[in-house]
């Protein structure tokens, strides 16, 4: 615990001073130049670099599959959310991504500066739904310029096998711009804890599953969108806890992993 508690420390140490250097060089750069190929490729190193600390400060290996369902036109791609690893990890399968972020996010100094210059889409959660008008203008925007929109469809990270909140601003993108959206399971929760400071080896794995084309009713397109990723996240924690976990498993954690555990038609629990 003592060891892996400083490798935490180490990690934090590298990924927060450097996301602060690069977010004063980019955010300058971005005021002064606009979009440009710099601050692209200082976006790709850091989420690289991360992903390098990760594995080799931490131990926290990563696995993502299934590019090949990502369309080579616009898109929606909507991920599962349980830790910053989500963003390091999709981040190089997005092309030219415009991530939609919370307002509050974007009124940070320099940091703010630098999102505008990878087409992030801001949202005002306070305004409720008159903030839709504005983000869907903007999110139709970024879809001409060649972006591919991702989103976190619950708003927030969310601890693994936590009630699934979905909030309905996705079916709306869905809805209005006639897309195909890309859901995305993951289970890095089980290695870099929503709240927790020390990070724990092992393999975080991504999924990205069969777009859902359009033409589905807003409400359909909602379930199915929650049921594609709940139902691939939750495989994907149950496999790491049969494989066997280095942390810490809390007691309504661990309930919500044998719940899903498989039964044969005898009635007795099954394993992978």
């Amino acid at each position: 615990m003592l060891v892996q508690a400083i490798r935490s420390l180490l990690f934090y140490g590298l990924y927060l001073g450097q996301t602060v250097v690069l977010a004063i060089v980019i955010g300058l750069d971005a005021v002064l130049r606009g979009r440009t190929g710099f601050g692209w490729a200082a976006a790709r190193y850091w989420g690289a670099s991360n992903l390098f600390f990760l594995r080799w400060v931490v131990g926290i290996r990563s696995d993502v599959r299934g590019m090949e369902n990502i369309p080579d036109g616009p898109c929606i791609i909507a991920a599962k959310h349980m830790s910053d690893w989500d963003i390091f990890a999709i981040l190089p399968h997005t092309r030219r991504p415009a991530f939609i972020a919370k307002r509050e996010l974007m009124d940070i100094p320099f940091f703010g500066w630098a999102a505008r210059a990878f087409d992030t889409i801001r949202i005002d959660r306070a305004l409720g739904g008159e903030a839709i008008p504005a983000m869907m203008e903007d999110a139709r925007a970024a879809l001409a310029r060649g972006c591919r929109i991702v989103i976190f469809p619950e708003g927030t990270r969310k601890a693994p096998l936590a009630p699934p909140d979905y909030r309905f601003g996705t079916a709306r993108l869905y809805a209005e711009l006639g897309v195909p959206v890309v859901p995305v399971a993951l289970d890095s929760g089980l290695y870099w804890g929503r709240r927790s400071l020390v990070l724990w080896p092992g393999t975080a794995r991504a999924r990205f599953l069969p777009p859902i084309a359009p033409g589905l009713s807003a409400e359909d397109f909602h379930a199915e969108l929650a049921a594609a990723i709940e139902g691939e996240t939750g495989r994907l924690l149950f496999s790491a806890y049969e494989r066997g976990l280095a942390g810490p498993i809390a007691p309504e954690l661990r309930e919500r992993l044998e719940a899903l555990r498989p039964q044969d038609p005898s009635g007795d629990t099954t394993t992978y």
